[in-house]
């Protein structure tokens, strides 16, 4: 009978070298794993904020750019756009923006000229029936579509319509005003889109 000697060190770092790298086997298993939970760069930077230089939108122009996947209508208004505002006022369904929805229109947007600087315009360019994309239609005269327009939207989908302000017309599909983002000026040529003065602060 031949008499084995156990060699309890060398069974011990047998043990504990399996146990590591078993342990790591696990780890790096599990990373992608956990990892797939998180969203995708591109989904993170779908709902991120949008920097914007506006100094080159001269007034009347219209600067379109994406957020959120959604087009964001900033509009440089002319006097004369602002001053025809309030003449148009009769002809709206929601001149004061007082059936606004939450989280439509910011409480700095509710004012006459639904912005933080008047001249400054910033709506999401959805029309509010069944989501269309409106066009601009700035000049100030007869349109086929309304013989007295003083500028703003047309929706050609279902011919709503909103004054260069991004408020409703009574009388057409849509119900409610355009939709005004959060959005602060960063300074005088620059706005960013997706974060209010507060949150900016």
């Amino acid at each position: 009978m031949v008499n084995e000697v156990v060699d309890h060190g060398r069974r011990r770092f047998l043990t504990v070298t399996t146990s590591v790298v078993g342990g790591v086997g696990v780890v790096a298993a599990a990373v992608p794993f956990i990892k797939s939970w998180e969203p995708s760069a591109r989904a993170r930077a779908a709902g991120a904020p949008v920097t914007v230089d506006i100094s080159k939108i001269e007034p009347g122009q219209k600067l379109t750019v994406a957020w959120r996947s959604l087009p964001v209508f900033i509009v440089n208004r002319s006097k004369a756009q602002l001053d025809a505002l309030p003449g148009v006022d009769g002809r709206l369904a929601d001149p004061k923006s007082d059936r606004v929805s939450a989280g439509q229109q910011p409480a700095y947007a509710q004012n006459e000229t639904r912005s933080i600087k008047p001249e400054w315009l910033v709506v999401i360019g959805i029309c509010t029936h069944l989501g269309c994309v409106p066009d601009f239609v700035p000049k100030v005269g007869a349109e086929p579509f309304d013989p007295d327009w003083r500028g703003g939207f047309y929706c050609p989908c279902h011919k709503s319509r909103y004054d260069m302000a991004g408020r409703v017309f009574a009388g057409v599909p849509a119900p409610k005003n355009l939709e005004v983002p959060k959005y602060h000026f960063v300074d005088d040529h620059t706005i960013q889109i997706g974060v209010d003065p507060k949150e900016a602060g």
